[in-house]
């Protein structure tokens, strides 16, 4: 009777477990067949999320939609307390980190093969194949690499047919423009020399000139500078043109007449320039003699507040595709008035130091240029080199740490080597140039020098006497094929080591000189090619190296 018992006990606890079970199983059942409500497929950007701020807010991801190839999760970075990154009050959505988001190369080369300072790191993309759709060639273009796709429920799946065409935004066509020429710019690195009827790039005084044209010419079918109009000369719209900060005013004046470059509409622009001239807030505000920067200093943060509070540009970018230009010596100084302006802008400066924080993959070098008439009539040419009759020449006065060394070691000492703090009465400067083979070119208190520039005029081989100096445009001119680089070091050697440069060796540099010589010449109004343009060019080879998310 007991084991009865048992088996009716064991089977009713069976019965009421089953009866449990059976309800849970349709119930999940149900939800299984629902499913959830979610998109087709989730892309993961492949961007770094560096950015750091004391104040930051994660802000979620959007859902993917059908139409969007990648998610871009953002950071709101919000304003700091006064006199650090936020002090402009700024608070925008920004992909990543802003001064990391230079793109990561897929290969060891850069856009211009290689180069004296550390290469740009521009990221090819794939050739784009088009039907002769707009909409498609433009997806293509702006889709980003995601590094993995997760699949939900394929049921879900929209079809083709049903899918809305996206509209671009101005900026996302914009980009995607830059994507284009970052393409054919590396594709012309092995391939054919392009057509022009003006100059074709040729020679080992490039780095790549097939690159370096194609790039030119994608500059010239492209590239748009949108000038913020806020400011009232002198220290605005303004810049000297005859003195040794000379470029600084002929490049604000000759951008600011240009009508291939400059546009009106800020939302056409690639990069926003601000007009400031340090040359100018050195006369008109700095106190003579009071060692006291902070007038500078409050001038530019003044004219960032401006334009940030005006325009959603400097916000959108932290300042990334914005570029400042300088020849005065305390233009970098001056960048430092602003964080995101010395951090993530262009500067474009003659004093391209990199000990002082100048960075060539985001900031360029350009020359300066001594124009006491404000051009170069008179300046340009010198003769052939049987012509030039001493080996080396110098003359100029004694500051910074180079010159003293250098004249110690030579001044007097040797008739190859005309070595001067003040020349003799009666005897030209840029005559001696011209009858120099070689023009020695020592930095003074700062790394940049006008007698660079002076000796390319003349035709005289430069040799380059500084620590940690850029020379101008060295991302495209390869500037051991046409002078001579000495360390500080080696000034005790300076006449063994020229005398050691064959003759052949000699006269091909010298040719290669008055090849380059177009790209430091100032002309009114400016000619391709020329000094402004290479700036320019600069500039655009930098906003390669950005790509901005609205």
């Amino acid at each position: 009777m007991g084991d009865v018992n048992k088996r009716l006990s064991s089977s009713s606890a069976s019965l009421k477990l089953l009866l449990f079970m059976v309800p849970l199983i349709v119930v999940i059942g149900c939800v299984a067949l629902l499913g959830p409500e979610s998109s087709n497929w989730v892309f993961i950007s492949h961007y770094p999320w560096a950015w750091s701020s004391t104040t930051s807010t994660a802000v979620p991801p959007p859902t993917s939609s059908a139409t969007n190839s990648t998610i871009h999760i953002e950071k709101l970075v919000a304003s700091t307390k006064d006199g650090e990154e936020g002090h402009v009050g700024l608070r925008s959505r920004v992909v990543g980190s802003v001064h990391n988001n230079r793109e990561e190369a897929l290969s060891d080369d850069s856009v211009l093969n290689r180069s004296a300072s550390p290469p740009l790191a521009v990221q090819p993309i794939q050739s784009e194949q088009s039907n002769g759709n707009e909409e498609e060639s433009l997806s293509i273009a702006m889709s980003g690499t995601p590094t993995a796709m997760v699949p939900t429920y394929e049921s879900q799946a929209v079809p083709m047919e049903a899918r809305v065409p996206r509209e671009y935004s101005k900026l996302e066509k914009l980009e995607a423009g830059l994507r284009r020429a970052r393409s054919a710019i590396q594709q012309a690195k092995y391939g054919n020399q392009s057509q022009d009827p003006d100059y074709v790039p040729l020679g080992p005084m490039y780095w790549n000139a097939n690159a370096f044209h194609r790039s030119y010419l994608e500059m010239e079918k492209q590239f748009k500078v949108f000038i913020y109009e806020e400011g009232e000369p002198p220290l605005f719209h303004n810049g000297p043109c005859k003195s040794i900060y000379s470029t600084e005013g002929n490049f604000i004046h000759g951008l600011e007449m240009d009508n291939q470059f400059r546009t009106k509409d800020p939302d056409k622009a690639h990069v926003y320039f601000l007009p400031f001239s340090v040359s100018m807030m050195v006369q008109f505000v700095y106190v003579r003699n009071s060692h006291d920067f902070s007038p500078i200093r409050q001038t530019v943060i003044d004219y960032v507040n401006v334009v940030a509070g005006k325009y959603p540009y400097w916000n959108r970018s932290l300042a990334a595709d914005h570029f400042m230009l300088s020849c005065h010596d305390w233009g970098p100084e001056t960048s430092f008035s602003v964080p995101y302006l010395h951090k993530n802008s262009i500067r474009v400066l003659c004093n391209a130091n990199t000990s002082e924080g100048f960075d060539p993959s985001k900031d360029a070098s350009f020359p300066e240029i001594n124009l006491q008439t404000g051009g170069t009539r008179g300046l340009l040419g010198g003769p052939s080199p049987s012509r030039r009759s001493v080996l080396a020449f110098f003359a100029g006065g004694v500051h910074g740490p180079i010159r003293p060394v250098l004249l110690e070691h030579w001044e007097n000492k040797d008739e190859d080597i005309k070595v001067h703090q003040y020349l003799p009465r009666g005897v030209s400067y840029y005559d001696m140039m011209r009858k120099s083979k070689y023009c020695i070119c020592p930095s003074g208190y700062e790394v940049a020098s006008p007698r660079v520039v002076e000796a390319i005029y003349t035709g005289c081989v430069p040799v380059l006497i500084s620590d940690h100096y850029v020379p101008p445009f060295s991302d495209v001119l390869n500037w051991k094929s046409f002078s001579v680089e000495v360390p500080v070091k080696d000034i005790p050697n300076l006449k063994r080591i020229l005398t050691s440069i064959s003759t052949s060796q000699y006269i091909r540099m010298q040719r290669r000189v008055a090849q380059i010589r177009k790209h430091f010449e100032v002309n009114s109004p400016p000619k391709r090619f020329d000094v402004h343009h290479m700036i320019l060019h600069s500039v655009w080879l930098r906003r390669l190296n950005v790509r901005v998310h609205g």
